[in-house]
């Protein structure tokens, strides 16, 4: 049977037996999703593609670690999450924003399509996040991005319930101060 036509409880099963064809068939199944989550809290391409890498070799050598096998892909992103915290904490430098990296959206009602509108806002969006502090654009990328609740942002981010709220808080009046001027 074909590794693309096994579910991912068979092919974790293999992936404890060493089989780096099933390794490479999780690897691709889940290789955007992760880097998509690296990318939002590290906001480097590299460095979150280098971070995304280094967590699958991480769930792979501590597979033996993974009590349900239907909780992987959770279990990964944990992974993610953590090693990019790490990474970002590691790397937090003062980042200046270049003339090059902002995007300019200039639109007029003639020729836009909704979906193009819609493309432009959730870029725009996006791309205010990524202008936030460190810790404003993660809990915020946590909450609302991932899905995360306050309890789980919390754990993640090691801080008590109290200030995750109040953190979640004064990140989205951030968020929505930046837009106004967007």
């Amino acid at each position: 049977m074909s590794l693309t036509k096994l579910n991912t409880e068979q092919l974790i099963a293999k992936c404890r037996e060493q089989d780096q064809n099933a390794q490479l068939e999780i690897y691709n199944r889940y290789y955007k999703a992760m880097y998509n989550t690296a990318l939002r809290i590290i906001k480097d391409t590299a460095e979150a593609e280098d971070t995304m890498q280094e967590a699958f070799l991480t769930a792979f050598t501590k597979l033996s670690m993974l009590s349900d096998d239907r909780m992987f892909g959770a279990w990964l992103k944990k992974i993610v999450i953590n090693s990019s915290l790490t990474a970002s904490r590691k790397n937090n430098i003062h980042r200046e924003v270049t003339l090059e990296s902002v995007e300019y959206a200039l639109t007029d009602d003639n020729g836009v399509s909704e979906e193009d509108l819609t493309t432009v806002k959730a870029n725009t969006v996006l791309s205010t996040l990524n202008q936030l502090k460190d810790s404003y654009s993660t809990a915020l990328s946590l909450h609302l991005i991932e899905g995360y609740d306050y309890d789980e942002i919390c754990q993640i981010m090691n801080i008590s319930y109290s200030n995750c709220r109040t953190l979640v808080s004064r990140a989205k009046e951030s968020l929505r101060k930046k837009l106004q001027f967007a």
